[in-house]
């Protein structure tokens, strides 16, 4: 088969352009050039090319990011891959709600960054996150990207990976115990129950800068199943209102758990009715509203255990008791 002069030297160019080029050779340590792409940065196709080119042993010219829960609060809830991850990481970017005592498992050489990202307060937009994220990155550092509860649920993960992935920068994910399942373990409560609940679902109250909190209280108004309300100690009247006025009895219990997991951790019970009226009474912490029959205690005896661990519990949400105990 010929091949034109125009041709070969068209395709001779392409080649040129998409192998990487290797240098180094004759004893020294081999490096690996990249060719920029126009546009790069804004389609995907070029980052993900470049994401797909092998790298040198040894050497990683993008650096590493890894997106990491740090759970519910306490440092024993990490996982296994967690702690690897903060030991090896040299830029660690932290939620304002992760805990000293997690940071304190990252690389004691690692620069630390405070990316903010409580309810309400940012210290940093997200797409200066996203742009702080791959600047470093870029740098040829292990980059961990530490997120409160899981990264998936709530914690922007997907602009974060889609950002990434646009530059061709690897990103992978590290799990962690998400606020719900984190404040069940830590009450002792089930938030499903054969024949009384048969669902969870995960609502956050927190919305953009300037969103209204007005979910479909229909669809999440369901007497089989139990709500998890993250971000939920601003909105608890709003909630008491909306699923009250579509259907919930104004008995359902509801607990109100405010840093969960943590050594500071409180229990508020009440009622959707009471909640309503007057909200819930938590402190300025992060607070989870679980909301269900699930949560209602099979008999008499498990509103006095629950009793000796609240800090406040309004025994309307157990159906025959009017008294409420206050515990400092």
């Amino acid at each position: 088969m010929l091949i034109s002069a125009k041709w070969r030297d068209g395709l001779a160019a392409l080649v040129r352009l998409l192998v990487p080029r290797v240098a180094g050779a004759g004893g020294g340590a081999p490096t690996l050039t990249l060719p920029r792409f126009a546009g790069e940065g804004i389609g995907t196709k070029a980052g993900k090319l470049r994401q797909s080119l092998p790298r040198p042993a040894g050497e990683d010219r993008w650096g590493q990011v890894a997106l990491v829960g740090a759970g519910p609060g306490d440092p024993d809830l990490l996982t296994v891959a967690a702690v690897k991850a903060l030991a090896a990481a040299e830029v660690v970017l932290y939620d304002a709600l992760v805990g000293d005592g997690i940071l304190d498992l990252a690389n004691p050489k690692a620069e630390r960054i405070c990316v903010g990202k409580r309810s309400g307060r940012h210290s940093l937009p997200q797409g200066e996150i996203n742009a702080l994220i791959a600047f470093h990155a870029r740098r040829g550092k292990r980059v961990v990207r530490l997120k409160g509860g899981d990264p998936m649920v709530f914690g922007r993960a997907g602009e974060e990976i889609e950002h990434l992935d646009s530059l061709g920068i690897p990103v992978r994910v590290v799990p962690g115990i998400t606020a719900a399942l984190g404040c069940a373990a830590s009450t002792g409560l089930s938030l499903t129950r054969r024949g009384v609940s048969r669902a969870v679902t995960f609502v956050t109250a927190h919305g953009r800068d300037g969103e209204r909190f007005e979910p479909d209280w229909a669809r999440l108004a369901d007497p089989q199943g139990t709500l998890a309300i993250y971000m939920g100690r601003e909105q608890a009247r709003a909630v008491g209102q909306g699923l009250t006025g579509a259907g919930l009895p104004a008995n359902t219990p509801v607990l109100a758990v405010e840093n969960g997991c943590r050594p500071d951790e409180r229990r508020y019970w009440t009622t959707l009715g009471a909640m309503a009226e007057q909200g819930v009474a938590a402190g300025k912490g992060p607070t989870l509203l679980l909301v269900g029959e699930a949560l209602r205690p099979r008999q008499v005896g498990a509103a006095d255990a629950l009793a000796g661990t609240a800090d406040s519990i309004d025994l309307r949400a157990f159906g025959d008791f009017a008294q409420r105990l206050d515990h400092d």
